[in-house]
């Protein structure tokens, strides 16, 4: 079982805010950054958990701090 549920981008793009990364630039994708580390978002929903994971803790985030963030 995946450590992360499958959310939606629109959530996903709000904990990332809630961080301090902003959006950068809008396409097939949603790209954010805080100006070190570039996020980058598919248009899915929902984004797959893997997924998901990957982009969290490429943010730095372990599942259980992105889970408190939702």
């Amino acid at each position: 079982m995946p450590k992360l549920p499958g959310i939606s981008q629109r959530d996903a793009v709000r904990v990332f805010q809630k961080l301090g990364y902003r959006i950068a630039r809008e396409s097939g994708h949603i790209i954010m950054t805080n100006g070190k580390t570039r996020l980058v978002i598919p248009r899915h929903n929902p984004i797959n958990a893997i997924t998901m994971g990957g982009i969290a803790k490429a943010a730095g985030l372990s599942p259980e701090e992105f889970r408190k963030l939702l």
